[in-house]
């Protein structure tokens, strides 16, 4: 079962999409990634590119985010996203696309309010991580916070973000990254 830990809807039960296709986040990831984050998520714009359940954005929004922009190229995944987000009362505060990632950055690019913070958990083992982070880098601003969840072993350059954090367990691991103030 999937809920939101704490915040405005803290124990909203989440929907998911059944089967094997999406792989939530498991809930002791989310709880170390939301604790060390936990007082920076107030006021952010955040990105959730591959949201599967939408289960990271939800989670930021009911933390204080201003507004979250969820993403996922599965019409199915979408639906989920869509009845999770009218079960917390977040419709007003979402945004959401069921496009191709790099069509979602090019759109985000031409956007005046970036995300600022952005959770990117794509289907492990294929390099999308590094592939959406690449494209994402340059239009992030200055303190903007990127948690990037991939396989335990799976690795990806990081564009000079600056290293946060990595939290393991079992074969998922979560990168939390900065973009630093002078970065370009």
């Amino acid at each position: 079962m999937m809920r939101i830990i704490a915040g405005t809807r803290r124990g909203k039960k989440l929907s998911t999409l059944p089967g094997e296709e999406t792989r939530p986040t498991l809930e002791r990831m989310k709880q170390a990634l939301f604790s060390a984050i936990q007082f920076e998520i107030a006021g952010r714009n955040a990105l959730d590119l591959f949201a599967g359940s939408g289960q990271l954005g939800l989670e930021a929004l009911s933390r204080g985010a201003a507004a979250c922009w969820f993403n996922d190229s599965n019409p199915a995944a979408l639906a989920v996203v869509h009845r999770n987000i009218a079960a917390c009362g977040f419709e007003n505060m979402a945004k959401e696309t069921c496009i191709d990632y790099r069509q979602c950055v090019k759109i985000i690019e031409k956007e005046k309010n970036r995300p600022d913070l952005v959770f990117l958990d794509p289907p492990y083992r294929r390099d999308l991580a590094a592939d959406a982070l690449g494209l994402l880098e340059p239009l992030l601003p200055a303190g903007a916070l990127v948690a990037v969840e991939t396989g335990r072993d799976e690795e990806f350059p990081f564009f000079g973000l600056f290293l946060r954090g990595v939290y393991r367990q079992g074969t998922v691991k979560i990168t939390l990254l900065e973009k630093k103030e002078g970065q370009p």
